[in-house]
């Protein structure tokens, strides 16, 4: 059995300049939990895997493809694979999500 504790595990240097920990990451699959505090947001881009985004707390909006959505903790939302996507914190509070990557 192997637990990992987010807040014990050191967050890794991103193109995004973010608070981003590796918490899986294995052959058939990865998670990476992300903060995105006030103001800050993921730089638009795209993966060659597709990719879900479940919301662990606070809210924020969510681009996929030139589509926006506001989304709450609780959400999981689908990002097909080669197609443009951003995560953006609009509010006071924090942002925390997990990313949840399935190469083929």
């Amino acid at each position: 059995m192997k637990i990992l504790e987010v807040d014990k595990t050191q967050p890794f240097v991103n193109n995004h300049n973010i608070d981003a920990r590796r918490i899986y990451d294995y052959n058939r699959a990865q998670i990476i939990h992300m903060t995105l505090h006030p103001g800050e947001s993921l730089k638009s881009h795209s993966t060659p895997v597709d990719v879900a985004f479940y919301t662990l707390e606070g809210s924020g909006l969510v681009e996929i493809g030139g589509k926006t959505a506001q989304v709450n903790s609780g959400a999981c939302i689908e990002s097909p694979k080669n197609i443009p996507h951003r995560l953006i914190n609009t509010t006071n509070k924090p942002f925390k999500f997990l990313v949840i990557k399935m190469p083929q």
